[in-house]
């Protein structure tokens, strides 16, 4: 059980920014449910990277998207939403599933047909795996937006996801 909750549908060795929306598009994937820290926003930072903000307005533009956060900053992550005038959820509680129901249930949709992306595997992946999401994990990001260099929390769940067996991409 555990292995099938860590394998995420896509693992992309890019940020958000770089994921190509076209494949995106080429699934049944009618929503976006999307991290916001490390996944949209460097650490410690508030201000979207120019790359993040024209791949979430492209990405608008075709589908509708919620930021969805454990963080519990409505300053940080609300500015972030405010900005690109997106729905958002903070104090998510990832893995677990009773907010992201909430949101699920606001965008009235099929839950195969809602993405979520992030750069966690135990939070964000187990969370939308539990729903049946289509998961998609990228690499974190740096304060320009890049791909992180130095990103030991991912790399030692991506090490404990298959030392329990899980296959990774």
């Amino acid at each position: 059980m555990l292995r099938q909750l860590l394998r995420p549908n896509w693992l992309r060795d890019c940020t958000l920014a770089e994921l190509p929306l076209q494949e995106l598009l080429d699934q049944p994937i009618r929503a976006l449910v999307l991290d916001v820290d490390r996944t949209l926003l460097p650490r410690r930072q508030a201000a979207l990277p120019d790359s993040a903000r024209r791949w979430l307005e492209t990405a608008q533009q075709h589908m509708p998207i919620h930021l969805f956060s454990n963080n519990p900053s409505r300053q940080r992550i609300g500015a972030v939403a405010a900005e690109l005038n997106l729905p958002y959820t903070i104090s998510a509680g990832k893995p677990r599933r009773s907010a992201l129901r909430k949101v699920l249930a606001e965008l009235k949709l099929p839950h195969e047909q809602v993405a979520l992306i992030g750069d966690r595997l135990f939070t964000d992946v187990i969370a939308g795996n539990r729903l049946g999401l289509f998961t998609v994990l990228v690499k974190p990001i740096d304060p320009l937006g890049r791909p992180c260099q130095r990103d030991r929390l991912q790399k030692l769940e991506l090490r404990l996801a298959r030392w329990v067996g899980t296959t990774l991409g």
